[in-house]
């Protein structure tokens, strides 16, 4: 019989070993690894807010493959669910520039701030799509 201590470890390690968490631990990396080269390429280089975004976003993405194959998912990488992946980011791409756009130009956000905002709305819609493609 498994006492309430017991118990309350193992809901707390099944809580921390699912998907989900797995997946948005997977984000919190990938949003760090993308806010990295955002911030080198807007404020050290100096380019225009959605060139860094686009490409912070495309860097990051290769990554994210990886670890999500590996550490979501655990499944075997496969050339083509490689090919697969950039099409789970099409939405996230589509909804984080549209939101990066309204937050700086028409809500007048901070272009440091506007990215780590726009992730808020984009991982639950991510995570499916994602989840849809790997367990092909």
């Amino acid at each position: 019989m498994i006492k309430g201590s017991q118990l309350q470890k193992t809901l707390v390690v099944k809580k921390w070993n699912n998907e989900f968490t797995r997946f948005v631990i997977v984000g919190a990396l990938n949003t760090a690894n993308y806010y990295l080269f955002y911030v080198l390429f807007y404020n050290l280089i100096g380019w225009h807010y959605l060139s860094s975004h686009i490409l912070s976003f495309f860097i990051s993405m290769v990554l994210s493959f990886f670890l999500n194959v590996y550490f979501t998912y655990k499944v075997k990488p496969t050339l083509s669910k490689f090919l697969m992946f950039p099409f789970t980011q099409v939405v996230n791409m589509s909804v984080s520039s549209l939101l990066i756009y309204l937050f700086v130009d028409l809500l007048h956000i901070n272009g440091n701030i506007a990215p780590l905002a726009a992730v808020i709305f984009t991982v639950p819609i991510t995570f499916i799509v994602t989840s849809k493609i790997m367990k092909r």
